[in-house]
């Protein structure tokens, strides 16, 4: 259960050319030096994600493939590093709302704006691209990509060109959100596809976004290369850096050692064990809040013992939270529900969120269980992948804490995206019989993803994250006025009262929030951690 120390952390040290096979960097100590100009980054994915324009590998994707090599009609604010990340127009210069009809929304695109092969960013590009994630019957559909939007466009209900720079979005019920959930719908290139034979397996040899980074090649598990868009529309966003490579990998102690052998610059996501030795060796070690959140969710199916709301509390009372912080080398803050206690949304829950293992055992005898009788639970669970932090670690630890109060938890443990491909499928899939939980890292940036999307009935997988067919109506009645809620403060004080509930309800297994920790060279320069899930790499310099 402990993580590698320092000492360890040098051991696993492997010699240049070792380590460039197995990073596919290639053999020789030459190599291992950076070059100015040259960002080299060390994900914690085990493949490439996706790049014709919706990113697989969640969050990490879209930081590293979406806002790269793509624009959205919106997209987050990452330029502070002492606030929360806002959403601000991007391919879209504005938008308002029909005051007749509060479904309607009209959004005036952005002029000048072009691909990377040179054609028109337009309201027939913006079309287009709608329809190859949400109309099956289009020539352009992609299955792959519509899986990957699924969650943020499953309100969308109709959209139409009005004039050349104009597009109106209907959504299928009123929905304040829609500006959070555009963010991650990202603008693929007609023109490219139509001259790669509208084949989407050659378009992701040669994207065409109109991001601040041009993709050079890739090799799938192995790397890609971008070069900077110096015709960028957005002056700002023109990168410093003239080249990015990216590099896969899964495993915290090799990118440690990757990084302290020269082999890259930057790694996600650094095991806190080795955090010591990498200060030691001068590399910049950055943190900052943000919202995010490492959670079980809960299966809510008949044969879930998590039916039972005085299971679900005792399994959130059995977690001693500062021994896993601790264990992260206070890397992680512990969870007293999905939002943080500092945030507008935490609201005023009854039911407080602590390590108390005796009042865990005595609701689960309430309900039943005791010493001839353990609770039975299987969770599915990942070695790494997006925000996981240490997964495998922690998950240990807490089986050990539900052992003591008698829960007798099992895992499968899968690849983070064959993971989220079991998330997509809810807990009813046969896939997932038996499996009462999952593992999954999650972000509450917007109201959609953080609380509504994940609690209401009508958010059930796939257009929304409710994985384990959670159902109460007073969830569903706060989750529609917030939905309704145009005002700002008004929504938020809705979303509070959300909140209260679903802590109140234990609808999930809540552990800590994650710090965000990534390992840089001291050469790296310009870097802005934002609060949030998504970094802006454009500011980065290698000198």
């Amino acid at each position: 259960m402990q993580l590698l120390s320092g000492a360890s952390v040098a051991a696993v040290s492997l010699m240049d050319t070792e380590l460039g096979q197995m990073v596919g960097l290639g053999a020789g100590p030459a190599q291992a030096q950076g070059k100015p100009g040259v960002l080299r980054v060390a994900m914690t994915a085990a493949d490439i994600p996706l790049t014709t324009g919706q990113p697989s590998q969640g969050a990490e994707g879209i930081r590293f493939m979406g806002i790269t090599l793509y624009d959205g009609l919106t997209r987050w604010d990452l330029s502070k590093s002492d606030q929360a990340a806002q959403v601000i127009p991007d391919l879209a210069e504005s938008w308002t709302v029909n005051p007749q009809d509060q479904k309607v929304w009209t959004f005036k695109l952005r002029k000048g704006v072009k691909f990377h092969d040179g054609s028109e960013f337009n309201a027939d590009a913006v079309v287009w691209n709608f329809d190859k994630l949400m109309k099956q019957d289009s020539p352009q559909f992609d299955q792959a990509q519509s899986n990957q939007a699924a969650s943020y466009d499953a309100n969308i209900g109709s959209w139409k060109k009005i004039d050349d720079y104009t597009v109106e979005i209907a959504t299928k019920r009123i929905d304040a959100v829609l500006p959070y959930n555009l963010a991650g719908l990202f603008m693929s290139s007609p023109k490219r596809w139509e001259e790669l034979g509208k084949d989407w397996s050659k378009f992701a040899e040669k994207p065409s976004g109109t991001g601040p980074w041009i993709l050079e090649s890739f090799k799938p598990r192995e790397r890609a290369e971008m070069v900077r868009n110096a015709e960028h529309w957005d002056k700002t966003r023109v990168p410093k850096s003239e080249r990015l490579i990216l590099l896969p990998m899964p495993d915290a102690n090799t990118r440690v050692a990757a990084l302290l052998s020269g082999q890259v610059d930057w790694i996600e996501a650094p095991p806190p064990d080795a955090v010591p030795r990498l200060k030691s060796q001068k590399m910049q070690i950055v943190t900052n809040l943000y919202p995010h959140i490492w959670p079980f969710q809960l299966s809510y199916l008949d044969d879930s013992p998590f039916k039972d709301v005085r299971v679900r509390k005792a399994a959130n009372l059995a977690i001693d939270r500062d021994g896993i912080v601790k264990m992260l080398g206070g890397l992680a803050a512990p969870a007293k529900g999905m939002v943080d206690e500092k945030h507008p949304w935490f609201g005023k829950p009854t039911f407080e969120i602590k390590y108390d293992p005796e009042g865990a055992k005595k609701l689960l005898k309430e309900a039943g269980y005791g010493p001839d009788k353990p609770v039975k639970a299987k969770f599915i669970i990942s070695p790494s992948g997006s925000g996981q932090m240490q997964p495998l670690p922690m998950n240990e630890f807490i089986k050990e804490n539900f052992k003591d109060v008698g829960i007798d938890l099992e895992f499968e443990v899968l690849d983070w995206e064959a993971l989220r491909a079991r998330r997509r499928l809810g807990a009813w899939a046969p896939e997932n019989k038996g499996r009462h939980g999952i593992n999954n890292s999650w972000a509450y940036w917007d109201p959609d993803i953080g609380l509504i999307g994940t609690a209401a009935s009508f958010a059930k997988v796939p257009g929304g994250f409710n994985w384990g067919d959670f159902n109460d109506a007073k969830t569903d009645e706060l989750s529609t006025k917030a939905k309704a809620a145009f005002d700002p403060a008004e929504q938020n004080k809705i979303l509070a009262e959300l909140h209260s509930h679903i802590v109140d309800q234990a609808m999930w297994i809540w552990v800590v929030h994650d710090l965000n920790p990534r390992a840089m060279r001291p050469n790296v320069k310009g870097f802005v951690q934002a609060q949030s899930w998504f970094q802006d790499l454009t500011p980065v310099s290698v000198t």
